[in-house]
């Protein structure tokens, strides 16, 4: 089995998530400005797995700090901290586990031991992941008891082990059902412009022998109205304190698509995803990329040189358009401003 991020004397190292399904390549990221890059160039992804990613580049950086002045060391962690927070904006993840580094960092700094304090960052790095792969299969567990017997299944994007610490959320939940011995076929939106369906979720699905076909985003109302669709179940980078979900871009047509079609959907995501401070989704940062992602695939061009080109990497699924939200601890359904809060306590 794959893995999708590992904690090495040498550094971080992480499966290369660019150069997949043709090339299993991994790479060790040896400073945290390197693990920092790595996460803004989408070497590594998926709002669990970037949150531990940036945990561990915190460790890493902490321990190559080398002065005994507790002010220096202060202002080196801090700056190590925004360095990774300037990374991606919109999945929570990235933030949560940054505050809670930072709180892990204080607890122990006030001993005035920084070889105990480096030990403790890295502790908790290594904890966070731990508990990553614990609590995705919980959450695997609790949702695969909405999936039917038998179900034909829409996922979107890559929410499985290459977006977490292991395991997956959506791809968590289809796995759990699956080893609980449902019988499923999934279809996987290729995910312009990054083909993340296509590079990453087929390949991971593909690993598993679990059934998979694979679909261009554009088919995906035209399965769901000829009946070939049962349900639609897709992960989230944040979920704000109304039940608004911000996820990889195309989730919300596909959301509204199937509500038309009276499909259920559903989205998995840890509690560490829920955003209770942002009190909807008008008010999630919507990150911004390049635009050589949509006019180019991989090296080579497939649009006019010199084209205008948006590409919002995200966009915001309203709550209405939700069936349930699948976390660790439990089933969120509409009202979420209750049921999420619940949750989170």
């Amino acid at each position: 089995m794959f893995k999708t991020l590992e904690w090495t004397e040498a550094g971080v190292v992480l499966l290369d998530q660019r150069k997949l399904p043709t090339e299993e390549v991994y790479q060790v990221f040896g400073t945290y400005q390197e693990v920092a890059q790595a996460i803004k160039d989408m070497v590594v992804r998926g709002a669990p797995a970037i949150g531990v990613t940036a945990a561990m580049g915190i460790a890493l950086g902490v321990k190559q700090i080398e002065t005994a002045d507790p002010v220096v060391f202060v202002q080196k962690f801090l700056l190590i901290c925004d360095t990774l927070a300037a990374t991606r904006p919109t999945a929570v993840n990235l933030f949560w586990a940054i505050e809670r580094m930072k709180k892990v960092f204080y607890e122990n700094f006030k001993h005035g031991d920084f070889t105990r304090l480096k030990r403790a960052v890295e502790d908790e790095a290594l904890q966070m992941q731990q508990e990553d792969v614990e609590l995705n299969r919980r959450m695997g567990q609790l949702g695969a008891s909405l999936l039917p017997q038998k179900a034909r299944v829409l996922t979107h994007c890559n929410a499985g082990a290459l977006a977490t610490a292991g395991y997956g959320t959506a791809l968590g939940v289809i796995r759990a059902a699956v080893e609980q011995g449902n019988s499923l076929q999934v279809f996987a939106d290729e995910t312009r412009p990054f083909l993340q369906g296509a590079r990453l979720t087929a390949w991971e699905l593909q690993k598993d022998q679990i059934p998979v076909t694979l679909i261009t985003d554009n088919m995906a109302g035209h399965f769901m109205k000829s009946g070939r669709i049962d349900c639609v179940i897709v992960g989230a980078d944040r979920i704000a304190a109304n039940g608004d979900v911000a996820n990889k871009i195309g989730t919300y047509s596909l959301a509204v698509l199937a509500k038309e079609n009276s499909i259920p959907f559903y989205v998995a995501a840890p509690t560490s995803t829920l955003d209770l401070n942002t009190p909807s989704g008008e008010q999630i940062p919507i990150e911004q990329r390049s635009g050589q992602e949509v006019t180019h695939i991989k090296e080579t061009p497939i649009a006019p040189h010199g084209i205008d080109v948006a590409n919002p990497a995200f966009d915001v699924t309203p709550n209405r358009y939700v069936t349930a939200i699948i976390t660790e601890r439990g089933i969120a359904k509409s009202p979420y401003d209750e049921s999420l809060r619940k949750l989170k306590a």
